[in-house]
């Protein structure tokens, strides 16, 4: 991990990063909806849990990601580029210029359908000395 001198800077602040990292974890929490036609009260009201059309997660999740400008959309990407383990934390820079010259990622639903979305950018962070333990999450 990079020494706080040698922290590269982030367009992106720390506390929508662990927004995003929040609301991608709900998002991959849920499962796909499901057409049994079982009963709420037998099924222990796990419906919540189900992902649906109409879903105030995949709305918040996706408002997020909207709003981001092109330069934290990179940023985003590069994270998870990081996070998945394509390159080491040295490695930062070459990402990040690659994730600015890529153009379908600035849509939405291809962010959010990044399988682990909200773990890659976590573990992204934390190869580059950043953590959202600082972040006071209870407001978020």
């Amino acid at each position: 991990m990079p020494s706080d001198a040698e922290l590269p800077a982030l367009e992106i602040p720390l506390e929508k990063l662990c927004f995003l990292i929040i609301k991608a974890r709900e998002f991959d929490a849920k499962v796909p909806a499901d057409d049994d036609a079982s009963n709420p009260s037998d099924d222990k009201e796990v419906a919540v849990l189900e992902e649906t059309p109409d879903d105030a997660v995949l709305d918040e999740l996706t408002a997020a990601i909207d709003g981001l400008n092109d330069d934290e959309r990179a940023e985003v990407l590069a994270l998870v580029w990081l996070g998945r383990g394509d390159a080491t934390a040295d490695g930062w820079p070459a990402l990040l210029a690659e994730a600015r010259t890529i153009h379908d990622w600035r849509e939405t639903p291809y962010m959010v359908g990044i399988p682990q979305l909200g773990d890659l950018l976590e573990e992204g962070m934390s190869m580059l000395g950043r953590s959202c333990d600082d972040v006071a999450l209870g407001h978020l």
